[in-house]
């Protein structure tokens, strides 16, 4: 008859003789790499499948992406530590890169929607650029806006370096001066929104601005 002591002396041999199996924990190394790997991964499944919808890749670990992608929806990558864009990316909806270490876009970016750069060290734009949506570049650097972007919505550049704006420039929507040193407005300025020049030095409009809705100060 197995007593109760028996089967103690018998499960402990049993485990003698088929020890269990440990498997070492990966490295937080070999785990932030692996997680690398699946993002692009996942980057490259999105292309395999049309590019179609959203391609979220925010407080991700992705530094780059590939030449010549296009996004169907929005592409997300706040928080990540993405320092450029590849030539040409096209992105039909919005395109959010706040708090992201990028200091310039490539030429050739179009955005459908709205592109928000805020909290960013960016100091230049593109010639080329097209913004369909807003374009939000507030608190970053940026010290000038290059003749021939187009923003189809409103420009936020509150709390900027921002000095000067290009001749006969044309904003969609809102015009955010606020909180900056600049201390003129161009020729042929057209504001299809409010003009917001508090905590501005301007003193002088020009006589051919056209404001469509009211000019803050």
């Amino acid at each position: 008859m197995r007593t109760k002591d028996t089967i103690l002396l018998e499960n402990a041999y049993e485990q003698v003789k088929s020890p269990s199996i440990l498997i070492p924990r990966r490295s937080k190394e070999e785990r932030e790499k692996n997680y690398k790997i699946a993002i692009l991964k996942k980057v490259q499944e999105y292309i395999k499948n049309g590019s179609q919808g959203d391609l979220d890749l925010g407080n991700t670990p992705i530094t780059s992406l590939p030449q010549g992608l296009k996004v169907g929806g929005f592409l997300n990558l706040i928080n990540t530590p993405i320092t450029s864009l590849p030539q040409g990316l096209k992105v039909r909806g919005n395109l959010y890169l706040g708090n992201t270490p990028i200091t310039s876009l490539p030429q050739g970016l179009s955005v459908g929607g709205y592109l928000n750069l805020s909290n960013t060290p960016i100091t230049s734009l593109p010639d080329d650029l097209e913004v369909r949506g807003e374009l939000n570049l507030s608190d970053t650097p940026i010290t000038s806006f290059p003749q021939g972007v187009k923003v189809g919505g409103n420009l936020y550049l509150r709390n900027t370096s921002i000095t000067s704006l290009p001749q006969g420039l044309k904003v969609g929507g809102e015009l955010d001066l606020s909180d900056t040193p600049i201390t003129s407005l161009p020729q042929g300025l057209k504001v299809e929104g409010d003009l917001d020049l508090r905590n501005t030095p301007i003193t002088y409009l020009p006589d051919d601005l056209e404001v469509t809705g009211r000019i803050i100060r």
